[in-house]
C-alpha cells in the first residue's frame, strides 16, 4: 500500500540522519584531534551503505539515472526522515552529552558567518565528494571512496546539510539565518553531486553524436561508391551497345562487297 511505502521511506531517511548524527557526536568529541573525528565520521556513512539507508546527499547524485515521479517523491521523504531525525535524536543528545553543546556552538557561530556564496561553494564541494563516495561504493562495492571522500569533505572544511542540521541543533540554534544557511547547504550539495553525472552524460552523448556521424559518413562513402560503380556499369553498358552497332554495320559492309565481287 501507498501509506506502507511512505511511512518505509521515510523511517530509511530517519535510519540514516540518525548515524549522521552519531558521526556528529563523534567528531565534536574529537575536536581535539580533528582527523580521527573526520575518519570515525566515515562510520556513519559505511552504515548506510551497507544497510540501504536513505541519506539525501548519497541519493540526490543518482537523480539523473533514476528520472522518475518514484524516485523524486521518494528523495523528498528521505530528506523528510533526515530531518526528523537530526531534530529529534539531537535533543536527546543535548541532555544525554551537555558538553558537545559548546563546541557545537562555537562551530556553528563561525559557520553563520561564512559569506551565503562560501557556503554555496563549501556545499557544491561536499557534494562532489559525497556522489564520489557512494559511486565507488555502488559500482565497485568498495569502501576505499566512503573511507577516502567522509574525512576529505570534513576536513576540508566543505559543508553537509545533514550533519550540518545535526550540528545546529545540537548548538542550540535555530535562528532563521541557520535555517537559511542549511537551505543553501543542501542547494549546494545538490548541485555538486549532480556536476560528475552531468558530465558523464555530456561525454556520452558526444560520443553518441561522434558514432552518429562516423556511420553518417560511412553510408555516403558507400552511396559515392555505389553510384561510381553504378555510372561504370552504364558506361561498360553503353560501350557494349556501341561494340554491337559497329560489327553490324561493318557485317553489313562486308556483305554488300561480297554480292557486288
Amino acid at each position: 500500500m501507498l501509506i506502507n511505502k511512505i511511512i518505509n521511506q521515510i523511517c530509511q531517511g530517519i535510519a540514516a540522519g540518525l548515524l549522521i548524527t552519531i558521526g556528529c557526536c563523534v567528531y565534536l568529541a574529537c575536536n581535539d584531534i580533528k582527523w580521527v573525528g573526520a575518519i570515525l565520521f566515515s562510520v556513519a556513512l559505511l552504515t548506510i551503505c551497507y544497510k540501504g539507508y536513505s541519506l539525501y546527499t548519497g541519493r540526490i547524485g543518482f537523480v539523473l539515472s533514476n528520472a522518475n515521479k518514484d524516485y523524486f517523491s521518494a528523495l523528498l521523504l528521505c530528506l523528510l526522515g533526515n530531518v526528523i531525525a537530526t531534530a529529534v535524536v539531537v535533543i536527546a543528545v543535548q541532555y544525554a552529552i551537555p558538553d558537545l553543546n559548546t563546541v557545537a556552538f562555537a562551530m556553528c557561530s563561525s559557520k553563520l558567518e561564512q559569506a551565503w556564496w562560501q557556503t554555496l561553494i563549501r556545499g557544491v564541494m561536499c557534494g562532489v565528494l559525497m556522489y564520489v563516495a557512494v559511486a565507488v561504493y555502488k559500482e565497485k562495492k568498495s569502501i576505499v571512496g566512503i573511507l577516502f571522500a567522509i574525512p576529505v569533505f570534513i576536513l576540508s572544511g566543505f559543508e553537509h546539510s545533514i550533519a550540518d542540521m545535526g550540528y545546529f541543533a545540537i548548538a542550540g540554534i535555530y535562528s532563521a539565518k541557520a535555517f537559511g544557511f542549511i537551505w543553501l547547504v543542501i542547494l549546494g550539495n545538490s548541485i555538486g553531486a549532480l556536476i560528475l553525472p552531468l558530465l558523464a552524460l555530456a561525454g556520452k552523448e558526444l560520443k553518441k553524436r561522434e558514432a552518429k556521424a562516423n556511420d553518417n559518413s560511412l553510408i555516403s562513402t558507400q552511396e559515392i561508391y555505389a553510384d561510381k560503380a553504378e555510372d561504370s556499369k552504364a558506361e561498360e553498358n553503353q560501350n557494349d551497345k556501341y561494340v554491337l552497332v559497329n560489327s553490324g554495320v561493318t557485317c553489313e559492309i562486308n556483305c554488300e562487297v561480297q554480292d557486288e565481287g
